[in-house]
This record gives C-alpha cells, structure tokens and sequence, in this order.
C-alpha cells in the first residue's frame, strides 16, 4: 500500500466507482423477475441481492485473474490506460441506464480497456485468442443457453403443475423464485465483483506494487464487494423496470425457471473463469421464459433496443476509452481533463434522469405497449391452460327458430 502513487490511488478509487455502477446498473440481473411477479418487495430484493453479491465477491478469483493476466499484454501498459479504460466503461454505463437498457456492464468494461491499450500500444497489446475465447463466444453462447434453458424449465415447470391448482403452488413459486434470486445474486458477485478486482490487480501491476501474475491482495477483494454491494442496494430501478416488465409478462413459475437457468449458467461461467456477462444471461432466460409459457409472448420493440445495446456496447466503449487515452497521453494537463470529462459527462446523464424518475413507487409500472407482432401473436395464442368446462355443461346462446323474442321489462 506504501508504494501507491496519487495517479495509481486515483484509478483505484475510479475503478470502485464502476463498480458501484455495476451495482445498480446490473440489480436487474437478480431481482427484475423477483420483484415484477410480487415475490418480494422492492426494497427487500434489493437489500437480499446486495449482500450476496458482497458474499459472492470471495468465492473465486479465477475471472479476475483472466482479466488482470489474459485480456491484454501487461508489458508497457501504464496506468493511465487503466484510468481511460474505466472511463469509457463508467459512462458507457451511465448512458444505457438512462435509457433503460439492460446492457452488459462486463462488456463496456473489456471495450474500454481494448480501446484505451489499443490507443497506447497498439494491438499487439491485446490478446485475440482471450478475447475470442473468453469474451466473444461467452458473449454470443450465454444469452442463447441461458434462454433455450429456461424455455424448457418454463415449459416443464407448467406440465409438472398443472394438475395443482394456483393457490397451492403460490407459496412453493414464491419461495423458488426468493431462492433463485438469491442464487443469481450469488453469481453476480463471483462475476461481477471479480472483474473490479482485476482491473485494481492490473493497475497495481503497471503500477509495479504487485509482480505480474499476481493474485487480488485481500484489501482490493474487500472493497470491491463492498462498492457492488452499495450499487446494488440503491437498486437500478430503470432497468429493472425495462427487464421485469418490458420484455414480457412474467408469472411466478416463468420467473423462477428464469432465474435458475440464469444462474446455473452464470456459475459454471464462473468456475471456467469465462467472464460472462450476467445481463445477456438474464435477459435471455427472460426471453426464454416468455416464449417457454403458453400464450406468452415477448416484446421485440424493446429487445430489438437490448440487442442493438449489446452489439455497440464494445465498441462504444472502446472508441470512448480511446479518446481518453489520447487525452492521458497528452501529459497531467490531459488525465485531469479526462477526470472534468467524466464528472461533466455524469452530472449531465443524471441531470436527464430526472426529468421521468423511476422509483421504487413506479418500478412496476407498465410503459411498453405492445408492438404490431406482440399484438397479432397474441390474438392468435391460445391462453394458459386452465380449467375446462365440461361439454355436457356447455350452453348454446343462439335462440332457436319457435322461441320467444325478448319482451321489454317494465317497471
């Protein structure tokens, strides 16, 4: 800790920031489902998912380590290209959780850093095959897993239950879902928390405090859990509006399949040291689970927006990184411009938040219509099964050709 340098201890300190942005931007991730059903109370979620995604930060550093020794060539990066990074990745954040968007956090962090070590040293400063490997098809596989999964656990779910009635298993989805949830949180954390704590491992590297190779010193794991947990607690409400409501109407048992899946994906991710990202699995379980019910259906306006997010979200973030390293190269008049920037660019994004606050007095509002095709495919689909009337029970309505027309009443 001696060794730390002002420029190091500020890179630090913004890296905790995203992270904390991490927190409230992904909350959804976890609790969109929970708290959109009714399972648990908004504030509730968002205490339960804050502190076990503090827990999940110490159970693995194996995503951290792919970060802080895989993505990117540690020889001749310095540590300003850290500071550019995070704040590509900072207000790339910023902007898709004003629009509501569930982006990937994890990605926007990897595009800055790309960006920014790109514009230092060129791209012999990247590692291709880490990239592809371990970014790219994660990237592409997650949300296709995770929502095939929960299509069938959905499916699944209704045949098991459909001779009960809904009232008896209520309580059962209730507590499947808390548990889910929970499990999410879980394997937020152990994603999520540890990208955080490569990117400090990496800074403390070009910094020369640690040796390359290095594993996060304890301080860096403890303060990363506590800066993802602080985000999560205030609870990003506009996206958990967006991916509780925007994308389709969940039942309890659609969003208990959802979170499973989810999380059975995110953490066997993890234990590959794959850096995943948890929103493309959580949105595509989402999916998965609105297609997987009968009469469900899914609204493609709002993730035909996710998608175009997800696909610029990279190099968004890259461009941004880049233009501040092209900044921080320019000498301290430079890294102190790119600090004004960030903080300029932060107020502005909050300052247009404002204008239609979502809270958590409206964070189960309704603001999507349905679209031309979510309308048509509804007409057409037939509800979820419920109970059939008999056809002995069955009435005609149509009065035969000798009955009686109706007589007005008289009073």
């Amino acid at each position: 800790m001696e060794h730390i340098t002002l420029l190091l201890g500020i890179v630090i300190v913004t890296a905790l920031v995203f992270d904390f942005t991490n927190g409230f931007h992904d909350t959804a991730n976890a609790m969109a489902t929970t708290i959109s059903t009714g399972a648990l109370k908004p504030k509730t979620a968002v205490a339960m998912s804050a502190v076990l995604n503090l827990v999940g930060a110490f159970l693995s550093v194996e995503v951290a380590k792919t970060i802080s020794g895989g993505l990117i060539n540690e020889e001749g990066i310095r540590t300003e290209v850290i500071f550019a990074a995070l704040v590509g990745a900072i207000l790339w954040n910023l902007l898709t959780w004003l629009l509501g968007l569930p982006s990937s956090s994890s990605h926007a962090l990897f595009g800055g850093l790309i960006g920014a070590a790109v514009m230092s040293a060129g791209w012999s400063s990247v590692n291709g095959s880490t990239v592809i490997t371990k970014v790219l098809l994660p990237a592409i596989a997650a949300p296709v897993v995770a929502g095939l999964a929960a299509m069938l656990a959905t499916r699944l779910t209704y045949r098991i239950s459909r001779q009960a009635g809904e009232k008896a298993t209520s309580k059962g989805y209730r507590a499947g879902q808390i548990t889910s949830a929970g499990l999410v949180s879980l394997a937020h954390g152990t994603n999520d928390a540890q990208k955080t704590m490569g990117i400090i491992t990496l800074a403390l590297v070009t910094g020369g405090v640690l040796s390359p190779g290095s594993n996060p010193p304890l301080w860096v794991i403890v303060s990363a859990g506590v800066a993802i947990a602080l985000g999560t607690y205030l609870g990003g409400w506009r996206i958990i509006r967006t991916m509780g409501k925007g994308l389709t109407d969940l039942a309890p048992p659609q969003g208990f399949a959802a979170q499973t899946s989810a999380a059975t994906v995110i953490l066997a991710s993890s234990h590959l040291g794959f850096s995943l990202s948890t929103t493309q699995s959580c949105s595509g379980a989402v999916m998965g689970s609105g297609l997987g019910r009968k009469g469900g259906v899914v609204r493609w306006s709002t993730a035909t927006r996710m998608f175009v997010a997800w696909g610029l979200t990279l190099p968004a973030a890259g461009l941004v990184g880049a233009g501040a390293e092209f900044l921080t190269k320019q000498g301290t008049w430079g890294i102190i411009l790119t600090g004004v920037l960030l903080i300029a660019g932060s107020a502005v994004i909050w300052t247009l938040s404002r204008r239609e606050p979502v809270t958590v007095d409206n964070v189960n509002d309704d603001h999507e219509p349905a679209g031309v095709v979510t309308t048509a495919i509804a007409a057409v689909t037939p509800p979820p099964a419920g109970p059939v009337t008999p056809a002995h029970e069955l009435k005609t309505t149509i009065p035969g050709p000798d009955a009686e027309p109706a007589r007005p009443a008289t009073v």
